[in-house]
């Protein structure tokens, strides 16, 4: 039988043990902000030196077809998003779409993997202040940045939006000064230096140096490095117009994803040799400042690379926490995690920012099992959810269009060709992962947390099922 599209309320909208609505109070500069931002993370500037190393200049192609599949995703989760805006988006969109174990499995894979990026980015973030002040324990400043964070999450929602916005604001210009840089440098423009031309671009063991398995290697990094552009239609629930946010917001998804990342690929590559050591010590960013002569370019993509750890942090214990509620709302988590006062689901961030805090806590322990197992489970979690998100919008687009018109203010392109395009994409790089032997283990291991979730959503699926049944 056929579920219906509901009328006006969400299952979000009256969940259990609520003592209030979430609050609408991110205004739309926060959510433009947190859109733009949302794109340019730690991963970008560090992680993107280990994908040059491997893949050589073709890392710009690696970034063009996986910024390509990211569109797709993009635009699909926009499309359910802004007819359906709720703070659990494409878990919710699963539910509806799939089967309340599709939320279900979706929802809590993408809570942990948001959970232990807190835990990770604490971490990076203390061992860059712990640089500047040398002595002082990492501990500490992991301490001081989880309790920042957590009661910026803990307060009106606003507070979030305005540390995101300045965040934003500041790696925004970071990525904007280079990049006018680096094309002042590459076509000669830049005193003091001169074009390389085509030399380390073709020259230099040509564009493909390392082969396919290079590219595939760059291919997969650049995936990862994409992951977290799914908050802005979270957080879009609580804003002031949450349909004409989310609409606006991955609208610019093209032109972001090909200036900031494909863009700066293409910068570091034609400036400097891919195989410099300088990219994977330094980082690629710093090193090619430091190529430029920029003075102290080194510790300014410190602070750069620091605003990106913490803004991530902010972001995830945010999603985290909306997540989580959203999860418990629809009867699918701990019911005390449900309950909302002042418009923001305070047990739930206290709850996701003590996770988090126990997974630094496990980085210390048992760095080489029990948190290497956490970090190897959410490998390819970003992967399963973007299956998610396919999946659901193949089957909600066909549902709104017969009964919800007028909410399609967003639409897929080449629907529903280019949906299953996008899933045979996905597929093909979890097959991917099955080549290297690092990438492999992690899609075990994410693959036995899916099951594990998918199951136990199954199970209590037919019991309530069941339960209603009687």
């Amino acid at each position: 039988m056929t579920r219906t599209l509901p009328s006006s309320r969400t299952p979000e909208e009256s969940p259990p043990q609520q003592g209030s609505a979430l609050s609408n109070g991110l205004k739309q500069r926060h959510l433009s902000m947190i859109a733009l931002g949302g794109v340019i993370g730690a991963g970008l500037f560090v992680g993107s030196g280990a994908g040059i190393a491997a893949a050589g200049p073709s890392i710009v192609l690696a970034y063009a077809v996986s910024g390509l599949l990211v569109m797709c995703v993009m635009r699909m989760l926009g499309e359910m998003s802004a007819a359906n805006p709720v703070s659990g988006s494409f878990s919710v969109h699963a539910d509806r779409a799939i089967g309340r174990w599709a939320g279900f499995t979706a929802g809590w894979m993408f809570w942990t993997l948001l959970v232990v990026g807190v835990a990770v980015e604490a971490i990076g973030a203390a061992h860059i202040v712990q640089g500047w002040f040398p002595g002082t324990p990492s501990w500490m400043w992991v301490l001081v940045f989880m309790a920042l964070f957590c009661g910026t999450n803990l307060g009106a929602v606003a507070n979030f939006g305005e540390f995101e916005f300045w965040f934003a604001a500041l790696k925004i210009g970071a990525i904007a000064l280079f990049l006018v840089l680096g094309a002042l440098a590459v076509f000669g423009l830049l005193p003091g230096s001169h074009s390389p031309g085509t030399a380390h671009l073709l020259h230099d063991g040509g564009f493909l140096p390392t082969g396919a398995d290079g590219l595939l290697t760059g291919l997969l990094a650049s995936v990862v490095a994409y992951g977290g552009l799914e908050t802005v239609t979270i957080a879009a629930a609580e804003s002031e117009d949450p349909a004409r946010g989310v609409a606006k917001a991955v609208k610019t998804t093209m032109w972001r994803i090909g200036i900031v990342y494909v863009g700066s690929m293409l910068v570091i590559v034609t400036l400097i040799p891919w195989h410099d050591k300088t990219v994977t010590e330094m980082g690629p960013y710093a090193a090619v400042l430091d190529r430029l002569g920029v003075p102290a370019g080194g510790q300014i993509m410190n602070v750069v690379v620091l605003v990106a750890l913490l803004s991530a942090m902010n972001a995830n214990i945010y999603g985290s926490s909306r997540m989580a509620y959203s999860l418990v709302s629809r009867g699918q988590g701990p019911k005390a995690l449900g309950k909302v006062s002042g418009g923001v689901p305070r047990r739930a961030v206290l709850a996701s920012s003590a996770f988090g805090f126990v997974a630094v806590l496990l980085s210390y322990w048992w760095p080489t099992t029990v948190f290497a197992w956490l970090l190897n489970m959410v490998g390819a979690v970003v992967l399963v959810v973007w299956g998610f998100i396919a999946a659901s919008q193949l089957l909600l687009r066909r549902r709104l269009e017969r009964e919800a018109p007028e909410k399609l203010v967003v639409r897929m392109w080449g629907f529903p060709y280019l949906t299953w395009v996008t899933l045979a994409g996905v597929a093909g790089v979890l097959v991917l992962m099955t080549i290297d032997t690092d990438t492999r283990v992690q899609l075990y291991f994410t693959g036995g947390l899916a099951l594990a979730l998918a199951v136990t959503g199954y199970v209590r699926q037919r019991t309530a099922t069941a339960a209603d049944g009687h």
